[in-house]
This record gives structure tokens, C-alpha cells and sequence, in this order.
């Protein structure tokens, strides 16, 4: 059994659109969250292979893998390779539409395994060791027969069932088990989770490849929904669907990543909870979802958004969680050893308390987006809307953490002052439209100039050429190639121009992008390339008509994906490897904002222009 920790980009995900467990290329499941994805870990070897907690299933004997999702779902498929015969892992949380589940006792929170002799015979080995509570509490488990191991601490309890005879270990009380198959023999295994009610325990055996065959089901029907039929369009889907495992069903939130504290360079301290929502990915989400032709989700995620912001009017807070809650302090879990050793572990997030301006531009763009896609806005949405309006009137002059939420003190950072700009132009649009009324349109209007003339005087550098990351400063900040794709700037005017060549030859390595090279954040040590800010500069050159530049840079970015197509937050550029949390939602959005508007491009599409009258 392995003890050590492997490559970030050698996990896979699964989940069922509550929570999501990561399975390591060898077939263990190094960290799974309950109930929620914010909730505290119930395996966790993924930052302590010791401490953690793990459920692995994989051959005694030395392997080779191989691994898919099957099909275009979230079901996935790890064959093991030894020379004695070949073993295929299926994993999965069961789902189903909500009228089947209706129809059926359902198991809320289940992980189903499936192990198959393929070929030869494998003797398989199997560890069930849970350490709720990020390896803080004790959880021993009883012998249940046929009712399989039971574990319960505090109201909580994890049931787990196998086909094959489990032992529950005297030195450390996991449960174990080693099994021979052989070629064409099948066997379930399950954990059920509840919470404080009764526990429903599903049968396995043909009850158990029933509610695969659902799964797999209901997967293909919605990945079928989506609408992208162009050039790499199983990478486009597979965004997709990871979007879909990032989202909290119950409430329509879209989580940044299902994991914490995975570090943005190995044994650095970048290492932050990235299990909540973040504002900041509000629009350019939402415009993913609609284009794609997932409207049901894109309007679950402006419901969650209009309330939680509704919550903490009339100002906003940059990060909420799922049910829109703002006591998000982090602290630090000093048993941990982390990620290859990378410490702090947090869990919580410091950023909660800071101020960003961008974020108004976001949210009022998000509802723009919304309207726009047929939407409609009630009365006390509009007045909502107007307060955020307002209070980016009244605050746009002061300085703020910014985008990349830095700890090292608050400074005027342009792309904040450009995104208040958004939020101004966005309202006044809104009015425009019909969809806005009692707005203060001389207000806005004052006040959206008064930004544009800050911004053009100030955030940019004729020494640089570029427009730059703080007022009257030269550093340079990838986030600036958004002012195009939001509508500030014409992607194809000469300042535009100059940005985008002076960020790719200050800021590029290798294809890829990182976010800032100067800038103080306020922490020791480096960083990767941001996966996001790589797809950004693929959407700028798209937006400017630089369609073969764009297309070669989009197919230079996805080769950086692991095997299942997935995308951590941060990329070695030098090595490839995937660094930070992990899958990370916000860069395969920018996947498939960058592929969007490459098609739109080939297709002549208007770049988007700023400015209503």
C-alpha cells in the first residue's frame, strides 16, 4: 500500500454535486470531504499519509495503470496491469434524476466501487481507514455482518459493505482485506455516509450495477446538453462536467476547488482552503454555463449569487461558501504534515476579510449576463443592484487587496478601478434596457467617466507601454488582459495591442502565463504559471482577430492537462506539473471561455464594446 504522497496531477475526481473525492492513479482515495465540500475530511492522507486517512483498492502485486472516465461522465476507470492478469477499478458517487430518487430509497452520500478480473487472476487488496475531522478524532469501527463495518462518532457514522471478506485490523482498526479474482469475476464494495438520521444501506450485486448503469446515464444525458461542437470538444466537455462536480446542487454554488491547501510550489506556504465560492469568478462562470447551453445551471448560480450578496449588502465580501456564509477564518492544523510537506495546512480563508473592488464588476456583469440570456430582475433585485452601484461610486478611490487577494497591503490596482468601471457601464446598460429603473443614471454616468479618465491617465505607463498593475507603477499583472474580454478596451486598439505583447514577453514562459512577477504579495518563495491567465491571453488574441495565434497557443495550454483532462490551479512550466488546488474550476472556465471565442472569431463575431449611452 502506498504511504507517500504522488503528483497532484496523478489524481482523478469523482463526486455526486455535494462533495467530490480525489483517487490517486493507484487507486486510493486520498481525500473526501462529508457532507459538503467544505466540510472537514473524512479521508485525507492527501495532506498527511499518515494521519489522514484513505479507502484504497488496488492489486498486491506490482502494477502499471491505465485510466478513463467512461464515456463523457464522471464514472472512472483505472485498469490495473500485472503480470499475472489485468483488474479494472470503476468509482463513482451514484446519481439520479430527482423524480427516479423519489421513486427509490437513496443512499445521500455513497461512494461505489466496482472491481473486475479482466484477464489472468490479481489478488486485490483493499484498506478502509477513515479519520474524520482532518485525522483529529478516533473512529473504531464494529463488525456489523452482513451489514458490513460500521464506524460512528458524534452522530455521524460511514457504513462500509463489501463483496469480499473484510477483517478489521487489530494494530490500527482499518479495515482490510486481500482477495484473489479471476478473469470475468465482479465485486462491489460501498461507504454510505448520514448525518444525524437513519442510515440506508443499498444493496450491492445487481442493485449495485444499477445504479451504475443510472449514473452513466444521467451523466451522458447531460454532458448531451452541452451545445460546443467545435475543435476539441471532449476537452470543452470535460470542463464541463467539471464545472458540474464543482457545483452544490442544493443551492446552484459553484466551489473554486474541492481541496485544501495543495501548495502553488512544492514546500512553499501558498497554500490556501479553496473549497468555497469566489466572486470574482462570477461572470465569466455564468458565461460559460449559458454558452455552452446549460441555462438551468447558470440561473441556479445567479439565485445563489443574488442571495448570498443580498446577505452582506450593500457591500460585497469576496468569498462566501455554498449556503452563502461569510464565517469563513481560517486557522492552521499543525498535525498535519501537508501536501509533499508543503505547510501551513489551512483550513478557512483570510481573504474573506479583505477589500476588492473588482468584485462589484463582476457581480453586476454576472446579472448582466443573466439578463441578457432572458432573464429578468424583480424589484428588490434592482434596488440590490443599485446599492452595489453606489457603493463602487463611493469607493472606487480607495485602495484594495485586488484581484490575486495579496497580503501585502492595499494599493490602487488598476484592473480594480476598470472592473468598478464594468460595474458602472453594466447598470447603465441595464437602464438603457428597460431592465433597471430608479437608478441614478447621472451618478453612474459621472462617475463611470471619472473612471476611464483615472485609469487611462494613470494605469497606463508610456515608459512600459502596457497598461500596468497599480496606478502611476510599471509591474505587470496578467488580469489586465481581461479589459478587453470585459468591454473596457478594444481588443484590437494600439493600447491593447502593446499590453498583450508587453504581458506575454514579462510575464510568459513556455506557453504559459503567470500572473505577476514583482508584485509584493506579502509571502516568501515563488510560484507556477496560472493555468487561468494562460487561457486568458488564448481569449485576448481570439477577441483581436489573432485567430491561428490563438488556436496554436489554446492547443500549446490543453497539453498541459493530466490523462483524465483535468486542471490543477497553478502549471510548472518548466516541468509540466500541476501545482495548487486541484481540479480547479476557475481554469476550465478560462478553457472554455478561450475555446468560445475562438469559434466565435471564425464565425466573425463582434468583440465585445464598453460604453452605454
Amino acid at each position: 500500500m502506498e504511504t507517500g504522497n504522488t503528483a497532484i496531477g496523478d489524481y482523478a475526481i469523482i463526486g455526486d454535486c455535494r462533495s467530490a473525492a480525489l483517487i490517486s492513479r493507484s487507486g486510493s482515495i486520498d481525500w473526501l470531504c462529508r457532507p459538503r465540500f467544505d466540510s472537514p475530511s473524512l479521508f485525507g492522507a492527501l495532506l498527511d499519509p499518515e494521519k489522514g486517512g484513505r479507502f484504497a483498492v488496488r492489486p498486491t502485486a506490482h502494477f502499471t495503470t491505465r485510466r478513463r472516465y467512461v464515456g463523457d461522465t464522471n464514472v472512472l476507470e483505472t485498469t490495473f496491469y500485472t503480470d499475472n492478469g489485468v483488474l479494472r477499478l470503476t468509482d463513482l458517487m451514484p446519481v439520479d434524476s430527482e423524480e427516479n430518487k423519489r421513486r427509490q430509497l437513496w443512499a445521500a452520500h455513497q461512494i461505489l466501487r466496482r472491481v473486475e478480473c479482466v484477464e489472468g487472476e490479481v489478488e486485490v487488496e483493499v484498506i478502509c481507514d477513515p479519520r474524520p475531522n482532518y485525522g483529529r478524532e478516533q473512529c473504531r469501527p464494529r463488525d456489523r455482518g452482513r451489514l458490513g463495518i460500521y464506524y460512528e462518532h458524534q452522530g455521524r457514522a460511514l457504513i462500509l459493505r463489501s463483496e469480499m471478506p473484510i477483517t478489521i485490523s487489530s494494530r490500527n482498526g482499518a479495515a482490510y482485506l486481500q482477495h484473489t479474482l479471476r478473469a470475468g469475476e465482479c465485486r462491489h464494495l460501498s461507504t454510505v455516509y448520514t448525518v444525524s438520521e437513519p442510515s440506508f444501506i443499498p444493496p450491492l450485486g445487481e442493485e449495485a450495477e444499477r445504479r451504475i448503469r443510472a449514473s452513466l446515464d444521467w451523466w451522458t444525458a447531460w454532458s448531451n446538453r452541452c451545445t460546443y461542437t467545435g475543435p476539441h470538444a471532449s476537452m470543452v466537455r470535460r470542463s464541463a462536467l467539471v464545472l458540474k462536480l464543482m457545483t452544490f446542487a442544493p443551492s446552484g454554488a459553484v466551489v473554486a476547488a474541492p481541496t485544501t491547501s495543495l501548495p502553488e510550489w512544492p514546500g512553499g506556504v501558498r497554500n490556501w482552503d479553496y473549497r468555497y465560492c469566489w466572486l470574482r469568478d462570477a461572470s465569466l462562470t455564468l458565461r460559460a454555463l449559458y454558452e455552452l447551453g446549460y441555462g438551468e445551471e447558470g440561473n441556479a448560480f445567479i439565485d445563489w449569487l443574488m442571495h448570498s450578496t443580498r446577505l452582506t449588502r450593500p457591500e460585497l465580501q469576496i468569498i462566501y461558501n455554498v449556503y452563502g456564509e461569510t464565517g469563513l477564518d481560517e486557522s492552521e492544523l499543525d498535525h498535519l504534515a501537508g501536501f509533499a510537506g508543503s505547510r501551513p495546512v489551512r483550513i478557512g480563508n483570510d481573504a474573506s476579510h479583505q477589500f476588492q473592488l473588482d468584485i462589484y464588476g463582476e457581480v453586476i456583469d454576472a446579472v448582466y449576463e443573466f439578463v441578457r440570456h432572458g432573464g429578468h430582475l424583480d424589484a428588490p433585485e434592482q434596488k440590490l443592484l443599485v446599492g452595489f452601484g453606489k457603493t463602487a461610486c463611493r469607493r472606487w478611490r480607495e485602495p484594495d487587496e485586488g484581484i490575486w487577494e495579496v497580503r501585502g497591503g492595499r494599493k490602487h490596482h488598476t484592473y480594480s478601478k476598470a472592473m468598478c468601471w464594468v460595474a458602472l457601464d453594466r447598470l447603465l446598460r441595464l437602464h438603457h434596457e428597460g431592465h433597471l429603473k430608479r437608478a441614478p443614471v447621472e451618478l453612474f454616468r459621472a462617475e463611470r467617466d471619472a473612471l476611464r479618465a483615472e485609469i487611462e491617465q494613470r494605469g497606463y505607463s508610456a515608459e512600459v507601454d502596457s497598461y500596468v498593475s497599480t496606478l502611476d507603477g510599471e509591474d505587470l499583472d496578467a488580469s489586465l488582459l481581461l479589459l478587453s474580454r470585459h468591454g473596457y478596451l478594444d481588443p484590437r486598439s494600439e493600447r491593447a495591442g502593446r499590453t498583450r505583447e508587453a504581458i506575454r514577453e514579462k510575464l510568459g514562459r513556455n506557453g504559459l502565463l503567470y500572473r505577476y512577477r514583482a508584485q509584493d504579495d506579502g509571502l516568501p518563495g515563488e510560484e507556477a504559471a496560472f493555468g487561468i491567465c494562460s487561457f486568458w491571453a488564448v481569449a485576448d488574441l481570439a477577441l483581436a482577430g489573432e485567430i491561428r495565434q490563438a488556436e496554436g497557443l489554446f492547443e500549446c495550454i490543453i497539453g498541459y492537462a493530466n490523462d483524465v483532462g483535468l486542471f490543477a490551479e497553478e502549471i510548472n512550466p518548466d516541468s509540466g506539473a500541476a501545482l495548487g488546488n486541484f481540479p480547479q474550476a476557475f481554469t476550465h472556465v478560462g478553457l472554455v471561455d478561450a475555446a468560445l471565442l475562438i469559434e466565435d472569431a471564425k464565425r466573425g463575431g463582434k468583440t465585445p464594446k464598453g460604453g452605454a449611452r
